[in-house]
C-alpha cells in the first residue's frame, strides 16, 4: 500500500500568439494549475486544469486550501474515497467552476500515479483494448485578417493530414455571412468529412437557434451543433433538439454527474462533452461515460486529446478525441515535454506509463506566474 506523502502546484499563463475569438468571447492568454501528487514509494502523478484566461490561482487555493489537505497521507489507490471526501468538503464552496477544476486535477494526478505505479499507460489501467483512437481535427476559429480562402485552406489541410472529422466554430456572423461560409467549409472538406459545428453558446432563445440551423446549417449535413446556448439552460437545448434534425452536443462547462444525468433525462443533446478537468476528474468522467452509455448516447470530451485520449479508448461509446492542431488556439501541450503522435486523423495512444507526459520544467518556468507550492 502506497500512501500520498506530498502534493505541490504552480500556476502558469501562456499568451497565445494572436487573440482567438468565439461568438460570444475572445481570449488572449490562457491560464493552467499544474499539479503533482507523489506516493511515498517516490512515484509522481501529474494532473492539471483548464480554469480559463483568468482564475488558476482561485483554483491553486483551493488545492491548497481545501482539498489537498485532506489527501496528503491518503492510500493512493483509494481514488473514489479520495473523491468522494473531497467533493462533501467543497459542497458550500463550489461543486462546480474553479473548485471542482481543482478537485479535478487532483484526481487526475491520482489516476496517473496509480498507472504509473503499476507500469502501464493509463488507457490499459482503465481497461482500454485499442492502441489508437479516432480524432476531429478542431479549427475554423473566427480570428482577425482571416479571410474564407484562408479558412477553407485550412480545412483541407484537415482532411489532407488524415482527419474524417473536422470542426469550426459558428454562430458570430448574420445569416447570410454564416451560409457563405457553411458553404465554403463544406466544399473545402468535401461531402464524405464529418463537420461538426460549435457555436460557443451563440444565442438566448429557441427561435433564433432554429432559424439559424434551418436557414443556414441544416442543408450542408452537420453532424452536430455544439453548445448553441449557456451550459445550464437545459430545457432551451431540450427544445431544439427536439426541433432539429441536426443532433445537439453539449457538457463541456458542466461538472457533475447529476448535471450530465439532467441533461440525458430531459432529452437535451444526443451526444455529450464533458471535459474531465472541469467536471469532476476521471473518476468522474467514468461515471458520466457509464451513464451516458446507459442512456444509448455517445460521449465526445473536450479537448486535451492527451488527457482524453485514453478516456475515450476505454468508453465503448465515444467515436472521437478532439485534436487542436493548431497550438495558437490550445498552447496546453507546449507545457510538456512529449506530444501525443497522430496518424492519418487518429490518435496513437503509446506504451508510457500513466498519461505519457510530464511537464517541460523549463517552459513551466518561463510562463510561471507562482512557482512549485507544496501544500502544506
Amino acid at each position: 500500500m502506497s500512501r500520498i506523502s506530498s502534493i505541490s502546484s504552480c500556476v502558469v499563463r501562456v499568451p497565445l500568439s494572436q487573440p482567438v475569438s468565439f461568438a460570444t468571447r475572445t481570449v488572449e492568454a490562457r491560464e493552467y494549475l499544474l499539479v503533482r501528487v507523489t506516493g511515498d514509494d517516490g512515484i509522481v502523478g501529474v494532473g492539471f486544469c483548464y480554469p480559463g484566461d483568468r482564475g488558476a490561482q482561485l483554483a491553486q487555493s483551493a488545492v491548497h486550501q481545501l482539498l489537498g489537505p485532506l489527501v496528503v497521507g491518503q492510500d493512493a489507490h483509494m481514488v473514489p474515497a479520495i473523491w468522494q471526501r473531497n467533493h462533501q468538503s467543497a459542497l458550500l464552496h463550489g461543486r462546480s467552476g474553479v473548485v471542482m477544476r481543482a478537485l479535478s486535477a487532483i484526481d487526475i494526478a491520482l489516476w496517473d500515479r496509480n498507472a504509473r505505479a503499476a507500469g502501464l499507460p493509463l488507457h490499459k489501467f482503465l481497461g482500454s483494448v485499442c492502441d489508437r483512437v479516432p480524432a476531429y481535427a478542431s479549427g475554423g476559429y473566427y480570428l482577425a485578417g482571416k479571410t474564407l480562402d484562408d479558412f477553407a485552406r485550412e480545412l483541407a489541410d484537415y482532411v489532407t493530414a488524415g482527419y474524417r472529422a473536422v470542426k469550426i466554430k459558428v454562430g458570430q456572423l448574420d445569416i447570410a455571412g454564416e451560409r457563405e461560409r457553411m458553404a465554403v467549409a463544406r466544399e473545402a472538406i468535401g461531402p464524405d468529412v464529418f463537420l461538426m459545428l460549435d457555436a460557443s453558446n451563440a444565442w438566448r432563445d429557441v427561435a433564433s437557434a432554429d432559424r439559424f440551423l434551418r436557414l443556414c446549417y441544416e442543408p450542408f449535413d452537420p453532424y452536430w451543433i455544439e453548445e448553441p446556448f449557456g451550459p445550464d439552460d437545459v430545457l432551451n437545448h431540450a427544445e431544439l433538439a427536439n426541433r432539429t434534425r441536426v443532433p445537439v452536443a453539449t457538457g463541456e462547462l458542466l461538472a457533475g454527474r447529476q448535471s450530465f444525468l439532467g441533461l440525458m433525462r430531459e432529452k437535451a443533446c444526443a451526444i455529450v462533452q464533458p471535459d474531465a478537468q472541469v467536471c469532476g476528474g476521471i473518476t468522474e468522467y467514468r461515471r458520466i461515460a457509464a451513464t451516458a452509455e446507459s442512456f444509448g448516447m455517445a460521449i465526445c470530451p473536450h479537448a486535451f486529446h492527451d488527457l482524453h485520449k485514453h478516456l475515450v479508448a476505454a468508453s465503448i461509446n465515444s467515436p472521437f478525441v478532439e485534436v487542436f492542431t493548431d497550438t495558437s488556439i490550445l498552447n496546453f501541450t507546449a507545457l510538456l515535454d512529449r506530444q501525443s503522435l497522430i496518424e492519418d486523423g487518429e490518435v496513437v495512444l503509446g506504451d508510457e506509463p500513466g498519461l505519457g507526459f510530464d511537464f517541460d520544467e523549463s517552459v513551466v518556468d518561463r510562463h510561471a506566474i507562482t512557482s512549485w507550492e507544496e501544500v502544506s
